[in-house]
């Protein structure tokens, strides 16, 4: 996903817990197979997140980014079945293709790789900042009083240079396997579950444009004709 047209990404995490035995302060717990969770079960992607997206980076080489049109964006991806060493080549690689783009989310397809896997690193709307990866990922369903949909400005690094209004579900929960393939469940609000939705579709195929309407669909496809991607893309065919 691209950074709001107007928001800056933050650049600090959360400052380093003191652990101790199989403890961290603030309530959260490493737990045997889920790494280091809250007393929810969800996964503290907050904790050393800046350190943790520099050392995935600094070992990723940056690819190119495929945009609208290339057929690898609209089917859905095979899942992940191999964690292996593979695998952790392949999240080096995305975090560096992230950062390159200056995005807050990719996933696996965007850098033309048929897996269902995404990674992220995107402040939410009190400025955390949350880094991760999930594969495999699959959204719960909220009840109908739990939806509150809020309107904001998204884009997307396989539509560059284009912004457009879309409402989501301002509260997200995805469930899914971490890269070595423990289970794991992340939760966001506001922006952070904005990317949260728009990472998980894009691996069911789906763009944010699709969920706009025509003529907002066709406004953004001409903001991306008129537009220079300032990072490097696939041509389509």
């Amino acid at each position: 996903m691209a950074q709001q047209e107007t928001d800056q990404k933050t650049e600090g995490g959360a400052s380093r817990a003191e652990r101790g035995d199989g403890f961290v302060a603030g309530g959260e717990t490493l737990v045997e197979g889920a790494g280091l969770v809250d007393d929810e079960g969800f996964v503290v992607d907050s904790q050393d997140a800046e350190a943790r997206e520099l050392a995935h980076r600094e070992r990723g080489t940056s690819r190119p980014i495929t945009v609208v049109g290339n057929p690898v964006l609209h089917k859905e991806c095979q899942d992940v079945t191999e964690f292996d060493d593979k695998l952790a080549a392949l999240v080096d690689d995305m975090f560096a293709s992230q950062r390159t783009a200056e995005g807050v989310g990719l996933a696996a397809n965007q850098i033309g790789v048929d897996l269902k896997v995404f990674v992220y690193d995107c402040p939410d709307d009190d400025g955390v900042r949350h880094t991760g990866v999930v594969c495999n990922p699959v959204l719960d369903e909220l009840p109908p009083e739990e939806r509150n949909l809020e309107d904001g400005n998204e884009g997307c690094l396989s539509v560059p240079t284009a912004y457009a209004e879309l409402a989501r579900p301002d509260y997200a929960v995805v469930r899914g396997q971490d890269a070595q393939g423990k289970p794991i469940k992340v939760r966001g609000t506001g922006y952070f579950a904005r990317c949260l939705q728009h990472e998980t579709d894009h691996l069911y195929g789906y763009l944010y444009i699709d969920r706009l309407s025509k003529r907002d669909r066709k406004d953004a496809l001409r903001q991306m004709e008129e537009g220079t991607p300032r990072y490097e893309v696939v041509p389509n065919a």
